[in-house]
């Protein structure tokens, strides 16, 4: 697909992730390289992008914003309901058991109340995301403290979970609403395309800790489910724009009508211009980064026991270069029914399709079309017991363009998952001692098949408190950067350093063991601790051939242990506090003598913590401050660092004016990369105008 050449002032824009040989993940000699060589090999740091497209809805100017606004109001005067559902005002009102007994679905592929999820999870709900003030869904993931979130520069992310952090992290599962955003390139997530309506969100759903069983190859470390509201949910107009410093200018604009009593929908358009990030001596570092994205939602009740969805996104846009401009787009669709027989059993149907394009000039573009299906069935085997299980089939078709620099052999690949799944959770005593079991089966392209058990024990010596203990087996599949990568393209001249990926190269596997403990000593206090230990094996490794020459290979082992501590407080009626932290320590070592012992995946701090405070003032004031504080990072050396946002906000209503500071501790700092080129994170501020009627 070629881009489509539009004026400058017209471009919309989106960041498109780095992509590449071995990237942030390795280091070599404990030396940073940006793109360079050394006797020990090279690294490279790239990306992939989409297309131009006119800038159908631009929020520049307060003209163009007030037109928006006519034109909602024209729409919102034929709306067929009155009732706008989940304002600002009416979601601040949950109370600590209403947010503890709110049903979560990762832990279980199951509704279950939060306090009774045996396992380690954190949930950021709507209100935490918009008291945070953050603006994009990375930001939003730092509000969960069992997470690692580096911002690398303008426009990228490193995030993970349980360590092995880097740009490319390949063992984490993130899904938006059932969807998997996952690339075969590299089995990670580009997580600038990931840009959802951060206001449609209903909760972001984070487990640390394997979800192989249930969910699949690639949920080792974690899963990350993030849930967008109903159709229903978002009845009315909102309007929303500011701008500041950084985050130069944004705007949306989100209509949800009805059709009669049981058909609900949605369609919004959403747009920003995001500045650059600045080099350590303070110069521009010419990474600007702008997006549009349009989509929609509708959700069907025909009956009492069925529900529909379909919904969509499109988004295009681009990210500044030194040369040119790295181009992004996408497309996906996705419809799921879903069918209640009784509170014990319910069958769910899902279907999707996800496009994404991406191109950086002379280097590298991506082709990527996914279809999936899956389903799965739910019932109560007996008085005891409740039975999941399900199967699915995806089909990604990777159409990569090689250059002399960068190729991926063969160019293109039709890669097919089989999986099914079954899980079984028996009640040994009622409602106090419950054992579940239960395995995955997969099938790639790469290794083949993949079997990923799991047992846990879940104790509820009382109703306030939760007491589990688990044994998972998990994988990381190969990617196509693992088996069909080549740096540079062949042939290679002699004496010329090489990478290549390897056809053996098989699969990462984890044996994961945890404890957890979750209590609400009294009702405005809750409390919840994980220690856990995680031993892999086949870790990637890049093995030295000949002076030259390079190879991935699985030559590694290591372990990770860690706990994971995390509070929840209302200590009064208009003020609430919530945090947690974090320790991971981890120990890597080579299995063969030529697989290069100094470079390892990922570069993770040993100690973080993170704190928000919510608080109502008297005269609809709001006084929100978020704080965190990420230890060092070993290998490239980046320094430690503690900062903190702060959000002012007057509410009256459906209107709400707020202003926002982030990373106020200082003027910069950096948060992820190697020291050559490194990008450092401002100190900045924007002010936003949101309206719903």
């Amino acid at each position: 697909m070629e881009a489509l050449r539009i004026p400058q002032r017209h471009r919309l824009t989106l960041p498109v992730l780095i992509l590449i040989p071995f990237v942030e993940p390795y280091y070599l000699e404990d030396r940073s390289c940006g793109v360079r060589t050394s006797r020990t090999g090279m690294k490279l740091i790239s990306a992939v992008p989409g297309v131009h497209v006119c800038r159908e809805v631009m929020f520049f100017s307060a003209a163009r914003l007030a037109i928006l606004i006519v034109l909602a109001c024209v729409a919102g005067g034929r709306a067929q309901t009155n009732v706008v559902i989940g304002t600002p005002s009416q979601l601040k009102k949950l109370s600590l058991d209403e947010l503890l007994n709110m049903e979560v679905t990762t832990v279980s592929k199951r509704p279950e109340k939060l306090t009774e999820a045996a396992s380690a999870i954190q949930v950021i709900t709507q209100e935490d995301i918009r008291r945070s003030g953050v603006t994009s869904l990375p930001e939003a993931l730092r509000l969960a403290p069992n997470l690692q979130v580096a911002q690398v520069n303008s426009h990228d992310w490193a995030i993970s979970a349980r360590g092995f952090n880097n740009t490319l992290a390949n063992k984490l599962l993130v899904m938006i609403d059932g969807r998997a955003v996952y690339t075969p390139l590299y089995a990670g997530v580009f997580w600038e395309v990931q840009n959802v309506l951060l206001e449609d969100v209903d909760r972001i759903e984070v487990v640390s800790g394997p979800g192989g069983t249930l969910w699949g190859a690639n949920a080792v470390n974690g899963v990350i489910n993030i849930i967008t509201r109903s159709a229903k949910d978002t009845q009315g107009v909102l309007v929303t724009g500011g701008g500041g410093s950084l985050l130069q200018d944004f705007g949306a604009v989100r209509y949800g009508g009805a059709v009669g009593s049981n058909l609900f929908y949605r369609v919004y358009g959403q747009r920003f211009d995001r500045n650059s990030s600045i080099l350590a001596n303070g110069n521009d570092a010419s990474d600007r980064w702008e997006m549009t994205q349009g989509g929609f939602r509708t959700d069907w009740y025909p009956s009492d026991a069925n529900a529909l969805t379909f919904q969509g996104d499109y988004y295009a846009g681009s990210e500044q270069g030194a040369v040119a401009d790295t181009l992004v787009n996408g497309q996906n669709a996705l419809g799921r029914w879903a069918h209640v027989f009784s509170e014990e059993s319910e069958l769910q149907v899902q279907m999707y399709f996800d496009r994404t394009w991406r191109s950086i000039p002379n280097q590298l573009a991506e082709d990527l079309k996914t279809y999936d299906f899956d389903f799965q069935h739910r019932f109560a085997g007996g008085e005891r017991q409740t039975i999941v299980y399900g199967a699915g089939y995806r089909l990604m078709q990777d159409r990569v363009k090689n250059t002399s620099l960068i190729s991926f052999l063969p160019p293109n690949r039709d890669l097919q998952l089989f999986s099914g799944f079954l899980q079984d959770e028996i009640t040994l005593v009622p409602e106090r001692l419950k054992f579940t079991i239960g395995t995955k089966l997969e099938h790639n392209d790469f290794s083949g098949w993949e079997v990923q058990p799991s047992a846990r024990l879940a104790w509820i010596p009382a109703t306030n408190q939760i007491l589990w203990a688990a044994i998972s087996r998990a994988v990381r599949s190969p990617s196509r950067i693992d088996t069909d990568f080549f740096l540079p393209s062949p042939p290679v001249p002699p004496g010329v350093t090489n990478f290549s990926g390897s056809r053996g190269f098989d699969s990462e596997n984890l044996l994961a063991y945890e404890l957890g403990y979750r209590i609400q000593p009294f009702n405005r206090l809750s409390l919840s601790v994980a220690p856990y230990y995680n031993f892999y094996e086949d870790l990637r490794s890049i093995d030295q051939t000949s002076p030259t020459s390079f190879i991935f290979e699985n030559h590694f082992k290591g372990e990770v242990w860690g706990v994971e501590l995390s509070a929840n407080y209302r200590a009064t009626d208009w003020w609430r506090l919530r945090g947690g932290y974090n320790y991971v320590h981890k120990h890597l070592w080579p299995t063969t003598t030529n697989a290069l012992s100094t470079v390892r995946e990922g570069n993770d701090p040993q100690n973080q913590f993170s704190l928000q405070s919510i608080m109502d003032l008297p005269g609809h004031l709001q006084f929100d401050v978020t704080a965190r504080y990420v230890d060092t990072l070993p290998a490239p050396n980046v320094p430690s660092y503690f900062t903190f946002d702060v959000r002012v906000a007057w509410q009256f209503k459906n209107l709400e004016l707020s202003i926002v500071g982030q990373n106020l501790l200082d003027n910069h700092h950096p948060e992820f990369g190697p020291v050559i080129g490194r990008r450092e994170i401002q100190r900045s501020v924007y002010g936003k105008v949101s309206w719903s009627f």
